[in-house]
């Protein structure tokens, strides 16, 4: 019979980084959610590690406890947000854009949703035709073909000298085995 090992997981300490790619609808009204649960001014439903239960033992025992008794996780006051998109929108202009929550909701969270401004995003037009970012981070040239014509021929000469040294070191090599 095998052993069962007991596994103790270290309690959640400091600050727990959030980072969204995108600052839309979806993310403000989560960032929206987390900060009035905080206040409580709402309930966190659908927050499995908040208010989710799991069964202990067999069905019949009828033992139940909450997630959050048993597992050591952050606190929503440890939980810090931030995130990227190509629109330069606070969390609070772009939940109001996206209209998800109300403006009472909103209007009660306004203070801190307007602390959280994205950082620049990665962003190419022609991937996203419907999106215009302005807010994005300076593209650098990865490929030759877009790479200035002096990056191009350094780049060329490298490949000839890399070539020309693993030609010499077979040579050396074959001359030793004879």
């Amino acid at each position: 019979m095998s052993e069962s090992k007991q596994t103790k997981v270290a309690p959640a300490s400091g600050k727990l980084a959030v980072l969204l790619p995108g600052m839309g609808a979806v993310a403000t009204t989560f960032i929206a959610g987390v900060e009035a649960a905080r206040k409580k001014i709402a309930t966190p439903i659908g927050s499995l590690t908040q208010l989710g239960h799991i069964r202990l033992g067999k069905r019949s025992e009828k033992r139940w406890s909450k997630i959050s008794d048993l597992v050591p996780l952050a606190k929503l006051d440890d939980l810090v947000f931030g995130g990227w998109d190509p629109i330069a929108d606070d969390a609070y202009t772009a939940a109001s854009r996206a209209k998800v929550l109300s403006p009472e909701h909103l209007s009660q969270l306004k203070p801190f949703l307007e602390t959280i401004k994205p950082m620049p995003a990665v962003f190419e037009q022609k991937w996203v035709k419907r999106l215009e970012g302005k807010h994005v981070k300076p593209s650098r040239a990865r490929s030759t073909r877009t790479s200035p014509p002096s990056r191009r021929r350094s780049m060329r000469t490298t490949r000839t000298s890399r070539r020309a040294r693993s030609t010499r070191t077979r040579r050396s090599c074959r001359a030793c085995r004879t």
